[in-house]
């Protein structure tokens, strides 16, 4: 295998795909890259039998067509720090793997390509075709309320529900509930549900650009693929929960408010609140939302705003990280929430656009 490119040729989709190799492997061919050569194409291969994401460049001249495996962050360190306009050599033989610009020389080791691993991606059941920069954002609108290492292993992921011209998303660690939807050109006899791993989406969301891409889901895998990559993730085999049981119903106390002012008043209240539970108590009145939170040390913050507000007293506990993880990913000037009473979740939304709802458990203080 023998070929030269640009160092930003190489480096380009290097960075695509070394975010999914693991730095501690059981398998030391997961440290590594795929490179293989098809034509003037190179494509590079990374995967850690989750998610894999192959990132596609052009060469410059090819001697000899090929394939082989190098360590992932090694060729990506060498790439980083050759100078910008560096014309690169690579070669491979015998074991070893010869990186070439200027005067600088490196020897890496291989490993055996047939020994690297494929995920597979079984039958297609369904595909689409839209805008990456349409999946992203709505990726980004609910993908900070994924649980973390929960026992639920289900909702360590996301939901995305295809049905008749529109794509939804949920995500929810069962304190907090995100749901945004998506206009898409698709026919779908009935929904299509699938849940994505965590790392599968935050992987994805890296990737996505202005670019238009094609999504294909089938019973055990979801694909996207642009001109610069293709990314495959299996699925988590699970029944994810009926997000619409718990979605609000009938609050009648509305309260509307400027989006910013909302979450500067809550991030300053936020600073003496307990570091571990991070509640804060909001008090309604007309006209006035007052958010007092104080700490074991007897330090307490109170913040008082005017809000657009005309019913009954209330007093409410939240955890002030979960509002202010909704305020930062909407985008309109002003935000409605609307409550029924102290025990009942809160719905959040923007009111310049109605794509995305945000639930929000209280908490009692």
């Amino acid at each position: 295998m023998k070929f030269s490119l640009s160092r930003e040729a190489l480096l380009r989709p290097l960075q695509v795909v070394v975010g999914v190799v693991e730095r501690r492997q059981t398998l030391p061919i997961l440290s590594n890259v795929l490179l293989s050569i098809d034509g003037e194409r190179l494509s590079i291969t990374g995967t850690d039998l989750e998610v894999e994401i192959i990132g596609y460049t052009e060469t410059t001249q090819v001697v000899e067509s090929g394939e082989i495996t190098v360590a992932a962050r090694k060729l990506v360190d060498i790439a980083r720090s050759l100078p910008e306009d560096a014309k690169i050599d690579f070669s491979s033989g015998d074991g070893k793997a010869l990186v070439t610009s200027g005067r600088s020389r490196f020897t890496l080791a291989t490993l055996p390509s047939n020994e690297f691993p494929s995920v597979d991606v079984g039958e297609k059941t369904l595909e689409l075709s839209m805008q990456g920069r349409a999946v992203k954002d709505f990726i980004d609108a609910t993908s900070f309320a994924m649980a973390q290492q929960d026992v639920r292993y289900y909702l360590n992921g996301m939901l995305w529900e295809v049905s008749e011209n529109n794509l939804r998303a949920v995500a929810t660690d069962g304190h907090r509930m995100a749901r945004c939807d998506v206009a898409c050109d698709v026919s779908a006899d009935a929904p299509l549900s699938v849940i994505i791993p965590r790392k599968g989406i935050v992987e994805l969301s890296r990737l996505l650009t202005e670019d238009g891409i094609d999504i294909s889901l089938g019973s055990n895998h979801l694909r996207v693929t642009s001109a610069n990559f293709c990314f495959t993730s299996k699925l988590v085999d699970g029944a994810y929960p009926d997000y619409e049981r718990v979605m609000p119903k009938g609050g009648e106390k509305i309260v509307l408010g400027d989006r910013d002012e909302l979450r500067q008043a809550f991030s300053r209240a936020a600073i003496l609140s307990n570091e571990k539970f991070r509640g804060v108590r909001v008090l309604l009145s007309s006209g006035s939302l007052k958010m007092i939170a104080n700490n074991p040390e007897q330090e307490e913050a109170e913040e008082e705003m005017s809000v657009d507000y005309s019913g009954d007293d209330l007093e409410i506990g939240f955890n002030v990280s979960y509002l202010l993880d909704v305020l930062s990913v909407l985008k309109g000037k002003d935000v409605r929430l609307s409550l029924s009473d102290a025990n009942s979740s809160a719905l959040v939304e923007d009111t310049s656009n109605d794509n995305a709802v945000y639930v929000v458990m209280p908490m009692r203080l």
